[in-house]
Parts: C-alpha cells; sequence; structure tokens
C-alpha cells in the first residue's frame, strides 16, 4: 500500500491549493495495490473498481471494468479471482460469505462459491425482467439491499451518440427513440427493486444516469443523478414508489401511459407531475457527476459525521457529504466537500465502510470520461477536523454548529454568512444556467454561549432556491480556518 499526501484538484477553471487546515491532518489515505491479473491483463485501465462491498468474514469484495470480480484479505493484501467474463459489472452485495450479487449489463447475477474454495463455480440469472437495445450508456447501476434482504437497481437511459442493434430484449417503442438521452425499452431511467425472492418491481421513473444508490439510517432510500438533459444541475433524490423525478423519456413505461410522446407535453404539465430533488449540487463548484451515497452508519467511528452521507464525485478529487432534514414533510438539505484532493483521485464512483467502521474504501472509475482507477482508503486519525457539523432551515435563515468552538468574533460577523441565492430550470435543454439569482446579506447573528452554533437572519427567505455560502471568514477558537467552506443547501419549502 502506498500512501498519498499531495494536495491538488481540479475544478474545472483550473489547480489551486487551500490555506489552513487540511483534511489530511486528519484523516490518512493509502492507494491499495491492485489485483497483479487486471495489471497484466490491461494495465492500469483495467483497474477501474465500479462495486465494492465487504463480506461477513472480513474480505472485500469488488468488481472491475473488464468483468472480473475479485476478493482481497486486507491485512495480507492477497487478492483472489473469485469471478469473471461478466458484462460491465457496476456494483456488489456480498450476501454472505460464499455468495455475491452483481449488477452486470444484461441482468442482476447471483455468483456462488458453492463448495467454500474461493471460486465461483454457479453464476445464475437473478432477475432479468427489463429491456436492452444495446445502446452503450444503458448503464445498470446498483444492487443495494435493504434491511428486509430486497435489492434495488437503478436503469440508465440511451444516448442519441449511438444507436441500438438490431437484437433487443424487451418491447422497442419508438416514441422515445433518439432523443438525446432515451428509453425504448422497458424501464430505462426507472429505480426497480427485486424482491428476495427475485420478482421485478418498476419502482419509480424519471431518472437520467442514476448512478448511484443508498439509504439513511431510516430506510429512505436516496439515488444520485446527472446533470443533462430534463436535469438542470445534478441532484439527489429521496425515492419513493410511483413517483415521477423529472425525466421525461421513462414515461414510456409507466403501466397507464396513453399520452403519445413524453417529450411531448408542455413543460409546465411535466413540472407538475415531477417530484423535485432533496440535494440540487451546484454545477461547476460542488459536483458535475455525483456517483453512490453511503450513510455514514459507524455510530462515530469515522469522525463526527455519524447520520450523514459521503457521495462520490467522478470530475473532480473529490468526495461530498450531506447534511438532510426533513421540512413540511420533505427531505431537503445541504452539501458541502468532506475530501478534496490531498492525494485523493478522480473518478470517486463507490463506496464502502470497512468492518470495523474506521476506514471508508473508495473505487475509481472513469469509463471513458473525466475519471481515474484503482482503490484508496480513508481512515481517521482521531483528530476532529474544524468543520460544519449541521445546518437547518428556519423561517428567517438558517442555524449552524460545527465540530469545534469557533472564535466569538468571526462567528457573530454578518459579512461572513453572505449568501448568493439562485435557481436551476426545468426544461428539455442540457442543463441550466443559474436563473433568479440574488445576494443576501445577513441582517441579524446570534451566537451560542459556547461559540459552536450559530443563528443567522436575513431580511427575506425564498422557497426552492439554492443558498450558497462561503464561510472562509469564519475561524476557530484556536485560530484554525474551517476545511471546507463551501456549503449549498437546498430550500425547497422553508418552515412555517
Amino acid at each position: 500500500m502506498r500512501r498519498v499526501c499531495s494536495f491538488v484538484f481540479w475544478l474545472g477553471l483550473g489547480c489551486f491549493s487551500t490555506q489552513g487546515a487540511k483534511i489530511t491532518d486528519f484523516y490518512d489515505i493509502e492507494t491499495i495495490t491492485p489485483p497483479s491479473l487486471l495489471m497484466e491483463r490491461y494495465g492500469k485501465a483495467g483497474t477501474q473498481a465500479d462495486g465494492l462491498d465487504f463480506m461477513p468474514d472480513g474480505r472485500l469484495v469488488a468488481c472491475f471494468v473488464g468483468g472480473e470480480v475479485f476478493t482481497l484479505e486486507p491485512k495480507s493484501g492477497k487478492w483472489k479471482l473469485f469471478a469473471d467474463g461478466l458484462h460491465t459489472p457496476l456494483g456488489v452485495v456480498a450476501v454472505n460469505d460464499r455468495e455475491v450479487m452483481v449488477s452486470q449489463r444484461p441482468e442482476l447475477t447471483l455468483l456462488k462459491d458453492s463448495d467454500g474454495d474461493g471460486d465461483a463455480d454457479e453464476y445464475s440469472v437473478f432477475s432479468d425482467d427489463f429491456g436492452v437495445s444495446g445502446n452503450y450508456h444503458e448503464f445498470h447501476f446498483g444492487p443495494i439491499r435493504d434491511k428486509d434482504g430486497n435489492f434495488y437497481v437503478a436503469l440508465g437511459t440511451a444516448s442519441s451518440g449511438a444507436d441500438v442493434r438490431f437484437e433487443k430484449r424487451g418491447k422497442f417503442d419508438k416514441r422515445s427513440y433518439l432523443q438525446r438521452m432515451y428509453a425504448s425499452v422497458p424501464y430505462r431511467g426507472w429505480v426497480c427493486k427485486v424482491t428476495r425472492e427475485g420478482k421485478f418491481i418498476p419502482w419509480a421513473s424519471g431518472l437520467r444516469t442514476p448512478n448511484g444508490l443508498g439509504f439513511d439510517l431510516e430506510g429512505n432510500l436516496f439515488v444520485s443523478d446527472n446533470q443533462g438533459d430534463w436535469v438542470g444541475t445534478s441532484k439527489l433524490h429521496h425515492i419513493e414508489k410511483g413517483k415521477f423525478y423529472g425525466h421525461a423519456a421513462s414515461l414510456l413505461w409507466k403501466e397507464d401511459w396513453k399520452e403519445g410522446r413524453p417529450v411531448d407535453l408542455p413543460v409546465p404539465a411535466l413540472d407538475e407531475m415531477r417530484e423535485t430533488a432533496a440535494i440540487l449540487f451546484p454545477h461547476g463548484s460542488m459536483s458535475n457527476s455525483p456517483s453512490q451515497p453511503l450513510v455514514d452508519s459507524t455510530e462515530g467511528k469515522f469522525g463526527p459525521f455519524a447520520g450523514q452521507m459521503f457521495i462520490g464525485e467522478m470530475n473532480k478529487g473529490r468526495i461530498m457529504r450531506v447534511i438532510t432534514e426533513k421540512v413540511r414533510g420533505k427531505i431537503q438539505g445541504a452539501c458541502l466537500p468532506f475530501f478534496d484532493g490531498n492525494g485523493l483521485a478522480t473518478g470517486n464512483n463507490r463506496l464502502v465502510f470497512s468492518p470495523d467502521g474506521k476506514s471508508l474504501w473508495v473505487g475509481h472509475s472513469t469509463h471513458g470520461w473525466a475519471g481515474n482507477q484503482g482503490i484508496q482508503k480513508i481512515t481517521w486519525s482521531g483528530k476532529t477536523p474544524p468543520e460544519l457539523s449541521s445546518i437547518s432551515v428556519n423561517p428567517k435563515g438558517f442555524s449552524m454548529s460545527f465540530t469545534v468552538p469557533m472564535d466569538r468574533k468571526s462567528l457573530s460577523d454578518p459579512a461572513n454568512y453572505s449568501a448568493k441565492t439562485y435557481a436551476y430550470k426545468y426544461h428539455q435543454g442540457y442543463g441550466s444556467p443559474q436563473v433568479s439569482k440574488d445576494l443576501l446579506k445577513a441582517s441579524t447573528v446570534r451566537v451560542s454561549k459556547d461559540a459552536r452554533s450559530v443563528r443567522i437572519e436575513y431580511e427575506r427567505m425564498i422557497p426552492r432556491r439554492v443558498y450558497e455560502l462561503r464561510l472562509s471568514g469564519l475561524v476557530g477558537a484556536k485560530g484554525e480556518k474551517l476545511v471546507n467552506s463551501l456549503v449549498a443547501y437546498h430550500a425547497h419549502n422553508l418552515p412555517k
């Protein structure tokens, strides 16, 4: 294993560094030596890791871009080939020490090591009740498993950048064909449930490229989606059965759909149908391609963020943190960087916590776009980083708390809480500029007695806006700056 400690990262406009505390003062990062077989077969490009999980006995199980599934003994660093010959596997779940569920392009596949020798000797179709047209962009994301043993997967839409093959699986419907991102075979753009018995259930529609699924501690299902047509900026959705999340093409496969081409519906009609996102990731400054959300279930073993979610970013050397709350019945909240640069590779595609909860393992991938390859491990040193700990919206502003005592003078200065506010268009176009832009200055700041929390009020608050704050003026009681000063809260609803 090779320890990496450099700090340069790409933000789309250039390379730069920050001053003050660094994330590597509080978390160590290591690069894991990849399987030698992959290096022999493909070179470094073959070490793209698209799925990670841990077996009950402590072995890591990982799937790679060439179709291989390996297990790793973390202490010895010894890899063993578990399965081979899969088609674009994009996720694994260790069912037990001998069984692994994999999402490969044509199906959800159960791999079984029946004799316990460490090699899978049974490959069986667990579910393939969805369409495949042969378009390169029809990715099969997942799986994840709920507490009852059911699985969830997400099916990417096809791209007009390539056609379909003459042989297809499932009904082919030309009403969606060759739009920018389309769903001409069943359930493209859907999240689907597969019961523990293998029954396939279409669950929710309206996704474009849903590269990542995860649960919070309450069992709520979240799915990320990437910016593009119908998706003004990348998002994190709280997924509920039967709901539509905005990408029109997938509506074609609703059981009661009789409206012709979904894209021909007026945008206001589609907007009325859709469920809006929980989190909006500002494009460029925060995230261009979010991946898998993973809840911190370590109860503090990984640092002061228990119960919050981490989520990967493909284009930058960044892992983000997500803080959610429920406001007037809707889950919404904030996103902010967690680990930026400092040796973290790009292409942060898959995340899993180690069994002891002390380390976060990260799989890196490119798939022909921005990204990298390999696996890294992030371990908490035990020292508390100076960070924003929580944020919640109130009718006139926000309440924030911090992981360490703060300098009272900086915490009470209204100039440190100026908020840039904006929204994104919902339309068929590719992405969206920031619209309805405004700049708000704090009118009132109230600091707690222990200087670890603050309540900020503005002259006005507007719902359905992103509130982007840069807290770079805040200083800890010992003079230290926050490790990450950017935070963006999606105030879809305001409390009464």
